[in-house]
């Protein structure tokens, strides 16, 4: 499980509890957080809330893969919600993925195996 640091709790709190369907298994202290963890099947994500000086991690390669079913389902249940920085695409190493950022900017993969052809030139 992964632990990130983040701006803004609630921020994040929303965006992957209404954007991407995950829960929170934990959120303290309750008034104003500071740390949460969600989850989602198998994945769980923790959060702490960065100083306030942190640099935005949309600066820096930091991301994630979140192995998936249909990545194409997924692709289709938040693309209107979340601005989809590319796919979903069949990559040569028998993977379709496609990625979005949360609000930190941090990269979220979403990945599943498959034997298609791939449909781009990487």
């Amino acid at each position: 499980m992964p632990r990130l640091p983040i701006a803004d709790a609630r921020q994040s709190l929303d965006f992957y509890t209404q954007m991407l369907g995950f829960t929170v298994a934990c959120l303290w202290p309750e008034v104003r957080p500071t740390f949460l963890i969600v989850r989602r099947g198998g994945v769980r994500l923790a959060f702490d809330v960065a100083g306030s000086g942190a640099a935005n991690a949309a600066e820096s390669s930091t991301g994630f893969y979140i192995e998936v079913e249909d990545a194409r389902a997924v692709h289709e249940s938040i693309r209107e919600r979340v601005r989809v920085e590319w796919g979903p695409e069949v990559y040569h190493y028998g993977r379709r993925e496609f990625a979005i950022r949360d609000p930190d900017g941090y990269m979220i993969i979403f990945s599943v195996r498959t034997d298609d052809p791939p449909t781009c030139k990487m």
